[in-house]
């Protein structure tokens, strides 16, 4: 089973501040150990692009919603895979 472990934060519930890299982190691990390690590496980097933007979640000194911070990884998904042709 593959699972971002932080908690239900029923507190937080559709306030836009949950940070989904973990999430992300979480696929990527999943991915590693089906034996995609390529397709890991290159969702991790994604994911380290995006933050290093400065799309971060409030938890991570940014001030980006937790949809924002989605939509923006999946953006540079598309934008790798429109290099590679291969996530």
């Amino acid at each position: 089973m593959f699972e971002p472990i932080h908690g239900s934060a029923f507190d937080i519930t559709g306030k836009g501040i949950a940070n989904p890299v973990a999430t992300f982190w979480t696929a990527a691990e999943m991915l590693a150990w089906l034996g995609e390690a390529d397709a890991s590496a290159k969702l991790l980097e994604c994911v380290e692009r995006v933050c290093e933007s400065g799309i971060k979640t409030a938890d991570l000194a940014g001030t980006s919603t937790t949809i924002e911070v989605t939509e923006a990884v999946c953006k540079e998904i598309e934008r790798t895979l429109g290099k590679s042709k291969k996530l």
